[in-house]
């Protein structure tokens, strides 16, 4: 009874953070974007700084019809929201906030994660594929492009902290942490953030979205609570992206006065407006500056950092 009672308790929390922190993170959005473009409009929702803007979003998707395309697969087309949005869920489940604070506990955590992110980007392939739409087929055949050339520098920088752990689970790696790994992985910490933000497909990494070429991507026929289930799951990427990049590279918990799962929590704070604030600041990649990118720039440096990993794993025995 005792061990039902705690899974029951650890799936309430996950289920808990998986619905506030991605709403926290997009208030966040809303308001720093206003400030930094002076963009006020989400500045006067419900009065004291616009404190309604997010429940106003989400009436507003709740009052929109839900259109089906006459021409679009509605199988496919239906579930695609949720192929896009589960398996952030499913992460979420194994990321360590603190000592024995986690859904589960993986020996091979890092692999497990690193393979149920590449699920989710299928949603927009699948939902550019079903939409019977040629601006949405043209931004799922570029969400996979873009997924086959960041996957293998995401997976090279996760790599270089496993090989420095001498393990592959995500508790294993917070309790082998040192604060010199900060220098010593600074390479594949922004090789792995890059990375994770072009998978995520935000700016500057949006072309399969590019509202100015391509309308809205996957996204163009979606509407109502379908849409809003994309919007979601973009945010809760976020989170996860800021999660595992604080428990690989940060150090998780580890932290000084603070308890540990604090710690967690204003690191994946701090990340997540430091992803605000790529958005504000860049313009949106090319084509071919993207690609070159990707196989050019991030898969050398990650390459650069495994080998580095390597020579200090053997010079320190």
């Amino acid at each position: 009874m005792a061990e039902v009672l705690d899974v029951v308790l650890r799936l309430a929390v996950i289920v808990i953070a998986f619905l506030t922190l991605p709403l926290i993170v997009g208030q966040t959005e809303h308001k720093a974007m206003a400030h930094m473009q002076a963009r006020l409009g989400p500045m006067y929702a419900g009065g004291f700084h616009g404190w309604a803007q997010l429940i106003a979003d989400g009436v507003k998707f709740a009052q929109k019809e839900d259109v089906i395309p006459a021409a679009a697969d509605r199988r496919v087309f239906a579930i695609a929201p949720a192929v896009g949005l589960v398996p952030y869920l499913v992460v979420m489940a194994v990321i360590p906030v603190g000592p024995g604070l986690f859904g589960a506990d993986l020996d091979v955590g890092l692999f497990f994660v690193l393979a149920v992110m590449g699920v989710g980007v299928l949603g927009s392939i699948m939902a550019g594929w079903s939409s019977a739409n040629k601006y949405s087929v043209l931004g799922g055949m570029r969400a996979a492009a873009q997924l086959m050339s960041y996957e293998l520098p995401l997976v090279l920088a996760a790599s270089s902290v496993a090989m420095a752990a001498g393990t592959l689970s995500l508790s294993g790696i917070v309790e082998a942490w040192q604060w010199w790994w900060l220098p010593w992985q600074a390479i594949g910490a922004v090789v792995f953030f890059v990375a994770g933000l072009a998978e995520l497909r935000r700016p500057p990494f949006d072309m399969p979205i590019a509202e100015s070429e391509i309308i809205m991507g996957p996204m163009t026929e979606y509407t109502g609570i379908r849409f809003a289930l994309f919007m979601l799951a973009e945010y809760v990427g976020i989170v996860v992206l800021s999660a595992l990049t604080t428990v690989l590279f940060l150090g998780g918990w580890q932290g000084p006065l603070l308890p540990g799962p604090v710690w967690t929590l204003i690191k994946i704070f701090a990340l997540a407006f430091v992803v605000i604030w790529v958005r504000v600041s860049f313009p949106r990649f090319r084509a071919d500056q993207l690609q070159k990118l990707a196989w050019i720039g991030l898969v050398p440096l990650a390459l650069v950092q495994l080998a580095l990993t390597g020579v200090v794993r053997v010079l320190t025995g």
